[in-house]
Formats: C-alpha cells, structure tokens, sequence
C-alpha cells in the first residue's frame, strides 16, 4: 500500500502533541488542515486513528499501534537526512530550544548572537515556557531547565553561569515605611511578591548563611505567574509594593540604579546553573550538534575570568 508521506507525518505530529491545535503550534501550520490530512490517511487505511470531541483528541488503538512504529521510523529519517548536512562547508537548519524566561533573558542574549553571527545558515527558534517538557513531544530539539527538573535519560551540559544565586530586595519607599528585614523569619510580616506556576506550585523562598538553611513561604498582595509576569512584579517592587525574590543577576540592575535596595544580601542561597540538555539519541543533528560545540567552546564570561592564572 503507498501512502502520502504528508500525511503520515501529519498523523504522528498530532500524536505526539496530543491534539490538532497544539500539533498545528509546534509545526507551524493550521490545524484544519492536519485535520484534513488525517482523515486522508483514515480514508487510505480504512481505519480510525483518533477518537476525537470537543474537549480531546485520543488515539484509538489502532492508531496507537501504528504511531509506535512511525514515531521512531520519522526520526531515523530526519536524522539520515540530516547527515547530508555534515557534507556541508557550512552547517544549516533550525535549532528549536525550549527554555524558561530566565534563561531567555540572562543566558541566551550572552551566546545567541554571537552562534547567529558564526554560523549564518542556522536558524534558532526559542519557545519560552517555565514548565518541563518533553522536548520531542514539543517538537524540540534541545531545552534549558535546571539539575532538578532534568530526566535521567537526557544529556546535559552546562550552559551560562556555573553557579547563581537568588536574591530579595525592595525600594527604598517601602523599607523607609516597612522596616528593613534582619532576619529572613522576619519576611512572614512584609509584603512579599510571590509567583504561582501553571502547575499551582508556589516555591518556598530559601535563605542560607553558614550550616542554617530557612524555607519560608511569606504572603502578599500580588501573585504572579513566573515567566510572563516577572517584569510586573519587578516593577511593582520598584513602585514600592513590596519584598521581591528573583535571580540574582536579573535584580543586579536595579541595585546598581538604586530602584531596589538589596535585602537579606546575607543569606542570599547558592545554587548550580543551568544546563542545556537533549535526548540521548545515536546521532545527534547537526546543526544542534555545532549550537552544543559552540557552548562547550565558549565559556561563561564570569567562570572564564574565574579560571584566568592570576599573575604570579
């Protein structure tokens, strides 16, 4: 039986999203006409592949039989044509990462450039979203998260800073009414500007000086969701509102204007950077290939000039 290819990757497309729209997102097309491509393939194999209704799209059994043996079949496929690419003068293709807003904001302006600029041919695609996913279900080819939200099966490498840390400041308006905390304790009485991720996770604020080691979940006036809404509460921090909790680096220029005053600086907590990580696959694409190389051969400006011999 000959089938449309187009069809076919349709199909696992939409398998692998777990529905028309979502499947339309990831590969940059419409979901009516996925839609329409796999009934085509329906029509050809006389079967039903999906249970579908207004809230869901399922696969039925058959259709799950058959994206088991498609799904690995496409990616050798991807991956053999990718090897023409290796005969190349230069790499070429997309790179698709998906990383957290603070990785978009604090580690990828530092290295994005600078790829674009030594490989013309490839084109980087980011998708911000604070959540862990699988990368190839997303139709990724590579993320940034930290150790804690790493699969076992994924390789990682560092990417940015080795280490980093949190920080909590607020302005000057707000310490003159509220007091300047001594403590970290002392947080359960200020207003502080929390986050709530789409999960409905809210993470504890941690604080540690020497052995002692304190999580804390203070209250406030405003909740924000981490990602989209971390600028509105940095703002609202600087207008005054109250206590913020955040990056280190990402608060550091609003220390150096003086629009926050630094708080607890202390008991600021430690913690390791992030890592870029994939799939364990045999063969790795190559122009994701050339952005790991590039990141391995260009270290973070803070470790490099940590590493320098010192002149003796």
């Amino acid at each position: 039986m000959k089938l449309d290819l187009p069809n076919i990757t349709a199909f696992v497309t939409v398998a692998r999203a777990g529905g028309f729209r979502e499947g339309a997102r990831i590969s940059g097309g419409s979901a009516s006409r996925l839609s329409d491509q796999v009934r085509r393939l329906e029509a050809e194999l006389g079967v039903r592949l999906f249970n579908r209704s207004t809230r869901s799209v399922a696969l039925t059994e058959a259709g799950q039989g058959l994206f088991n043996r498609l799904s690995p079949a496409l990616d050798e496929m991807e991956l053999a044509l990718d090897v023409v690419n290796s005969y190349r003068n230069r790499p070429a293709g997309t790179v698709k990462l998906n990383v957290p807003v603070s990785a978009a904001r604090l580690v990828l302006p530092h290295i994005i450039p600078a790829f674009l600029a030594a490989y013309p041919d490839i084109r980087v695609e980011i998708i911000t979203e604070e959540s862990f996913v699988d990368v190839l279900a997303e139709g990724c080819d590579a993320g940034i998260r930290y150790d804690e939200s790493l699969e076992l099966d994924m390789i990682a490498i560092p990417i940015g800073p080795r280490t980093q840390r949190f920080a909590a400041g607020a302005s000057l308006e707000y310490l003159n009414r509220h007091g300047m905390p001594e403590h970290p304790r002392d947080l359960m009485e200020h207003a502080c500007l929390r986050g709530r991720f789409a999960s409905g996770a809210m993470h504890p604020w941690e604080f540690e000086r020497g052995d002692e080691t304190i999580e804390l979940s203070p209250g406030g006036q405003l909740l924000i969701r981490p990602g989209g809404g971390t600028d509105l509460s940095v703002d609202a921090a600087c207008a005054g509102t109250g206590i913020i909790y955040l990056f280190e680096d990402w608060l550091q220029p609003y220390f150096n204007s003086g629009a926050l005053i630094p708080v607890l600086a202390d008991w600021w907590p430690q913690f390791p950077g992030p890592k870029l990580y994939y799939p364990g696959r045999r063969l790795v694409p190559t122009p994701l290939r050339t952005f790991i190389d590039f990141v391995k051969s260009h270290p973070w400006p803070r470790d490099a000039a940590k590493e320098k011999p010192r002149p003796r």
